[in-house]
């Protein structure tokens, strides 16, 4: 498992729980999903921010709102260049 380039402590990335904790790969698809592994673009959610009402999978606003975060770690990382070339798609 490769490490988070987003967070460093095991606790929900959006509130401070530390239990139920599911890893939520930020980029979704099969294809998006093996590139968030490889590169960290991942965090860990509580069961309510991953997949309840208001959660991850299902609110657009707070999807984009991780992706954005994910895209600005990356290239802080890795450059705006090679974002474009492995994920095609530009989130800020």
């Amino acid at each position: 498992m490769t490490r988070s380039i987003l967070q460093d402590e095991k606790v929900c990335y959006l509130c401070p729980r530390s239990f139920g904790l599911e890893k939520h790969h930020i980029l979704s698809g099969v294809a998006n999903r093996r590139l968030s592994e490889k590169y960290g673009l991942w965090v860990y959610l509580c069961q309510e921010h991953h997949t309840g009402k208001k959660g991850a999978q299902y609110e657009k606003d707070l999807n984009r709102l991780l992706k954005q975060q994910a895209q600005i770690a990356f290239e802080a990382i890795h450059g705006h260049d090679l974002w474009m070339k492995v994920f095609r798609k530009n989130y800020l």
